[in-house]
């Protein structure tokens, strides 16, 4: 089941405007990467009409649909949100110019973002519409205890639901307590739209015992089915599922999936000392040598201009530069080494 993607409505390269449509929850995350401050954006939104009284106590003036422009002054992005805060001074408008105004964008949104593009920037709107041919996946962690339900998405792992056993160890041998326990999985696992796959993860007996009671009671459900033990359960199972190439191996390249093999094989060579580096000083040192032959970035430092300047390079020595959200474990790795890495050609030491 493909997603529907970001749509680029209409693209002014002498101006400098792109009008996107939103169309899912994971377009506002790459929003959230292309928009900075300094960059305008036009948008269709709410605003109070201008109150024109005499009265001492002027009544609250209703609200009206207007098109404004804002230069934009800070962005609030709340992980797994649908809903991404623009806020901004008015620069065009039929009122209030001069005056601040939030703009909270949402799915089936439309709007314009007017700048100075970058490369990397239009190549994330590209990689946003190219998107919609990935599966929609979903995840169900268990053992014996308790079951987490998680959906793969651009940028992480959304937690969906956590369902608790209500009795373990020898209670959960006599089958009682086992039934019911699937049952409540099962149960939630019909009111969800799983998409293309179910991956099914965790140590122990029960993910098998699960599968089994799967195949018994709704066969479609398990013919999407793939599983993999790993050694713990929970959000760990899954990140563990990931670092081990499943997700690469049974959808593609999922961006999550992409960026944890990348950040793992950048922490292999360091451990190993083949040709790698990180952290700002060792990357530009390896950048001027012309030895970067994939640069990581996380996206909690893309916006810094001396990492746009190493990412420029890069590119321009027809290296590979790969964003990498912060919102998944091996994007915080990423973090720990200063939010910049990079696999070389060469040693440069």
């Amino acid at each position: 089941m493909a997603r529907v993607a970001m749509r680029v409505l209409h693209r002014d390269p002498r101006s400098g405007e792109i009008k996107l449509r939103i169309e899912n929850p994971d377009d506002l995350w790459h929003l959230h990467n292309l928009v900075v401050p300094g960059d305008h954006v036009r948008a269709s939104t709410y605003r109070r009409e201008e109150s024109k009284t005499d009265k001492v106590r002027p009544e609250r003036a209703e609200k009206v649909r207007v098109t404004l422009t804002l230069q934009v002054d800070k962005l609030e992005f709340q992980a797994f949100s649908d809903r991404l805060r623009i806020t901004g001074v008015i620069v065009e408008g039929p009122q209030d110019l001069g005056r601040h105004h939030t703009l909270n964008v949402g799915v089936d949104d439309v709007l314009s973002v007017i700048k100075t593009w970058k490369a990397h920037e239009l190549r994330r709107i590209d990689e946003a519409v190219a998107a919609s041919q990935k599966p929609l996946v979903t995840f169900l962690s268990l053992d014996d205890e308790e079951a987490l339900l998680a959906q793969l998405r651009q940028y992480g792992v959304q937690e969906l639901a956590t369902i608790r056993a209500p009795g373990h160890g020898k209670m959960f041998a006599t089958g009682d307590a086992q039934s019911a326990y699937f049952d409540d999985i099962l149960s939630k696992l019909r009111t969800l739209q799983l998409g293309e796959a179910l991956i099914l993860v965790g140590p122990g007996f029960a993910r098998e015992d699960f599968l089994e009671r799967l195949k018994a009671r709704n066969l479609p459900l398990a013919e999407k089915v793939h599983t993999q033990g790993t050694s713990q359960p929970g959000m760990h199972g899954i990140q563990e599922a990931l670092r081990s190439g499943m997700g690469v191996k049974l959808f593609g390249e999922s961006r999550v999936a992409h960026e944890t093999a990348l950040v793992e094989k950048l922490l292999e060579a360091i451990a190993t000392n083949r040709p790698s580096a990180y952290g700002r000083a060792e990357v530009a040192e390896a950048v001027e040598a012309g030895a970067v032959e994939t640069l990581l970035v996380s996206d909690a430092v893309v916006r810094d201009l001396e990492i746009e300047r190493l990412m420029h390079d890069v590119e321009s020595a027809r290296g590979k530069v790969v964003l990498v959200s912060r919102h998944h474990e091996a994007g915080a790795k990423l973090e720990g080494l200063g939010g910049i890495g990079a696999l070389l050609r060469y040693p440069i030491k």
